[in-house]
């Protein structure tokens, strides 16, 4: 059974709705939950999400309120969180550690904390059984994808196409998707560019998809009820599931 990641950005349109949908997710097939910590410069985030950050922030998102959700959250679904690295840098990883503890959350997604600079605190997360996640691109040297995949946690995090989530390119992962299995059986989960539409053809070879861009479309659209795009965005998920394991 191939994994479904699902991308949510924590409390937009609200803190209760995330706890919701966050759940409703959990109901419906949904393996792991990233919950998205709103920053003014999602460095790695397309147009899509990156509006969603700034809308969340323009409505007082606090990081307290990530915590918060979390405890709610995390009992019932495999939850990590995903941040870029400015407020791990200025409140300090052991304050982000300790909180995901408290939290029940399992680990953390830094898009833009390289590899090399990532060492010293994957080891702090590790003695805390906390994963921190690593990226693979398709640019990626064997030497360096077997420098990365060798002490890999949880899953690797395949990059569809260099750029950024939700931008809808199209790139043959199937030659960096031999290269990482020939070095690691860590799960490999594919994200950047998958939606209902190309879920099925992207999961080829590999152990499961991220999502993020086309679940957060529904969260921004304005003519939907909070209810409908519970509705819409678990219909989604269950399609996506449903298509990756055909």
């Amino acid at each position: 059974m191939k994994n479904l990641v699902a991308y949510i950005t924590t409390a937009y349109p609200s803190l209760d709705f995330t706890v919701d949908m966050a759940l409703a997710l959990s109901e419906v097939g949904v393996d792991t939950l990233e919950l998205g910590m709103p920053f003014s410069d999602p460095v790695a985030d397309g147009p899509v999400i990156e509006k969603a950050n700034l809308k969340a922030l323009e409505r007082g998102f606090k990081l307290e309120h990530l915590f918060d959700a979390s405890k709610k959250i995390a009992p019932h679904i495999d939850t990590l969180w995903m941040g870029y690295f400015n407020p791990f840098y200025h409140k300090g990883m052991e304050y982000f550690i300790e909180q995901a503890k408290n939290s029940g959350v399992n680990g953390f997604i830094i898009p833009d904390l390289p590899f090399e600079e990532a060492r010293p605190y994957k080891a702090m997360m590790k003695k805390e059984n906390l994963a921190l996640i690593d990226f693979i691109a398709p640019t990626d040297s064997q030497e360096r994808i077997k420098e990365i995949v060798n002490d890999a946690q949880k899953f690797i995090y395949l990059v569809a196409y260099a750029g950024i989530t939700g931008a809808g390119q199209s790139e043959d992962l199937q030659p960096i998707i031999t290269s990482i299995k020939e070095y690691t059986k860590t799960p490999v989960y594919v994200g950047f560019g998958v939606d209902e539409k190309t879920a099925k053809e992207k999961a080829q070879g590999v152990d499961g998809v991220i999502v993020g861009s086309a679940f957060v479309k529904v969260l921004l659209d304005d003519g939907l009820t909070n209810t409908q795009k519970i509705s819409k965005i678990s219909a989604l998920a269950k399609e996506i599931k449903e298509k990756i394991n055909e």
